[in-house]
C-alpha cells in the first residue's frame, strides 16, 4: 500500500486563525519567522500527496466584532476584517512560494492585481494541479465569520474534511483554560456542538458542514507533527461528524 492510500484525507480545508501568524513577544502582527513555520508545516502535508486549500482568519490584524463593540459599523469592520485576511493570505503565499511549493491566492473581494477571483473551477483545476489555493477575504459578505468561510469552501471544493487549526487540543465541555476540570471531547456530532453552543466554531459553519457531511477535525496546530497525523487519520483532537 502506497503512502497515498493510506492517507484519510487526500483533499482538506485548512482553517488557520490570523494568531498563527503573529509574534506577540516581539510585537510582531505577521511575523516572518512564524509564517515559515506555518508554512513548513504545511509543505510537509503536501509533500504526502494531499490537496490543500486554505482558509486564514484576519485576528492578529483586525476583528470586524471587535471593531464594531468600539463603535465601528459592524459591516465596515466585518469588511477591514476582510482586508485583513488577504493581507494573511499574501503572507502566507510568499511563506509557501519561498520553499517552492505552487501556490494561488483567491478572493472573495475582486482585486485582480493582488490575487484571483474565487471561481470554483480554476479552484477546482488548481488542486488537481497540486496547487495550494488560499481562500481571503472571508464570503465577501459582512456579518459572515472565517469558520463560516471555510465550511462553504470546504463544501465547494469536496474536501473530505475541515480541518480548524487551534491552540486547543479539541473541544471542551466548557474552555479548558478557565476551568482545568473541563472534559475533553473525543467525538461529537455536529447537533450536539450546536445544541451545547460550543464556542470553538459557530452554528452556521456547523450545520454548513452537517449538511454536506463535512467531517471537522479540531487540534492543536502548534503540537508536534499534528497535522500530519491528522490527515494520515491518527486519533488527534476532536472529531465532529455525523
Amino acid at each position: 500500500m502506497n503512502q497515498a492510500e493510506q492517507l484519510q484525507y487526500k483533499r482538506v480545508l485548512l482553517k488557520l486563525s490570523g494568531e498563527t501568524l503573529q509574534n506577540r513577544e516581539k510585537g510582531l502582527a505577521i511575523d516572518p519567522d512564524a509564517v515559515n513555520h506555518v508554512a513548513m508545516r504545511i509543505q510537509h502535508v503536501v509533500e504526502q500527496n494531499v490537496e490543500v486549500g486554505i482558509v486564514v482568519g484576519g485576528g492578529n490584524l483586525f476583528r470586524g466584532l471587535s471593531g464594531a463593540q468600539r463603535g465601528i459599523n459592524r459591516s465596515c469592520g466585518d469588511y477591514m476584517g476582510m482586508l485583513a485576511t488577504i493581507m494573511n493570505a499574501l503572507a502566507l503565499q510568499n511563506g509557501l512560494e519561498q520553499l517552492g511549493l505552487e501556490t494561488r491566492v483567491q478572493t472573495a473581494i475582486s482585486m485582480p492585481r493582488v490575487a484571483e477571483p474565487f471561481i470554483l473551477r480554476r479552484t477546482l483545476r488548481h488542486l488537481e494541479k497540486k496547487r495550494i489555493v488560499i481562500f481571503g477575504g472571508g464570503t465577501g459578505n459582512p456579518f459572515f465569520s472565517t469558520d463560516t468561510a471555510a465550511a462553504l469552501r470546504a463544501s465547494e471544493m469536496g474536501a473530505n474534511a475541515l480541518l480548524k487549526a487551534t491552540k486547543v487540543n479539541g473541544i471542551y465541555t466548557e474552555d479548558p483554560v478557565q476551568n482545568p476540570d473541563a472534559k475533553r471531547y473525543d467525538t461529537i456530532t455536529y447537533s450536539e456542538a450546536i445544541s451545547r453552543n460550543l464556542k470553538v466554531m459557530d452554528a452556521a459553519a456547523f450545520s454548513l458542514c452537517m449538511e454536506n457531511h463535512i467531517p471537522i477535525v479540531v487540534f492543536d496546530f502548534f503540537a508536534e507533527n499534528s497535522l500530519e497525523r491528522v490527515v494520515a487519520g491518527e486519533t488527534v483532537g476532536t472529531l465532529v461528524t455525523d
